[in-house]
């Protein structure tokens, strides 16, 4: 029998005054995981896929910083966010100009 692996989704927050990591805000599978994803599309939150990365992520804790050795992967999807907020706002210059 092949079962389908339940979706899961793992929020992160990061306020370099408060923690020096990133910090997991929010995790689960299944329909908390449809909640998750629901709430960033509607907080216009970038949403990135990488399904060992979540992997990785869900052991953590809520509240919990990110461990050192992840630090290079996550830097990479909070530089995918960056990348996305800074093309957001040239385009929405570029409309009110």
């Amino acid at each position: 029998m092949n079962k389908e692996k339940r979706k899961q989704a793992i929020a992160l927050s990061y306020d370099e005054r408060k923690h020096n990591a990133p910090t997991v805000i929010a995790k689960g599978k299944g329909l908390i995981a449809d909640q998750i994803i629901d709430k960033a599309k509607e907080h216009q939150v970038p949403i990135q896929e990488d399904s060992s990365l979540v992997e990785l992520l869900s052991t953590l804790n809520i509240n919990e910083q990110i461990p050192e050795d992840l630090y290079t992967a996550v830097a990479e999807v909070f530089s995918f966010i960056y990348s996305i907020e800074k093309e957001t706002a040239k385009n929405e210059k570029n409309i009110f100009n």
